[in-house]
């Protein structure tokens, strides 16, 4: 969350509640709400890092309100961030190690912990399925996101295949 926020500080300062309608705004229905309290923290934490400063701006007939601006500092962190390569697929698998130890303790099949990630990697599509029809059209963002995650679940739902073929 801290370079989403540094990202959207860097268009315009802002204070929490408008970070958080940013997010909820750019990213749609695809992108889970972030919790209020979170962006806080995370706000907090960006000040200490001295990456943001907040200013108190008055307001009539309400509290005063903490306003956020990017410093220098955040702007080089934020242009790290953006340079810096994601992390491509992980050779590390959960589900794999699962897969390989499970089997060696006597406590599971292959086969069934297959099925059951399996029957888990189905229902995830489905969900992203009714997300994507419930999405509108002109939503172009959350739409790429959502489309997204179904091909990488639909990848995993083929090395699954691949496992299964090969260690029946």
């Amino acid at each position: 969350m801290r370079p989403h926020l540094l990202a959207l500080l860097a268009k315009e300062p802002a204070h929490g509640y408008e970070l958080k309608q940013a997010l909820e705004q750019t990213f749609g229905s695809a992108y889970p709400s972030p919790n209020i309290g979170q962006i806080y923290v995370t706000l907090g934490r960006l000040e200490k890092d001295g990456l943001v400063r907040a200013v108190d701006v008055e307001q009539s007939n309400r509290p005063n309100k903490k306003v956020y601006y990017l410093t220098a500092k955040g702007r080089e962190s934020l242009e790290a961030w953006v340079d810096e390569p994601t992390e491509g697929p992980r050779v590390r698998d959960e589900f794999f190690m699962k897969l390989v130890l499970a089997p060696l303790t006597g406590i599971a099949d292959r086969m069934a912990l297959i099925s059951r990630q399996r029957r888990h990697y189905l229902s995830l599509m489905s969900d992203l399925n009714d997300l994507l029809s419930s999405t509108a059209p002109t939503d172009r963002v959350a739409m790429l996101l959502i489309e997204g995650a179904m091909l990488h679940l639909q990848a995993d739902l083929d090395w699954l295949e691949r496992c299964q073929e090969d260690l029946a």
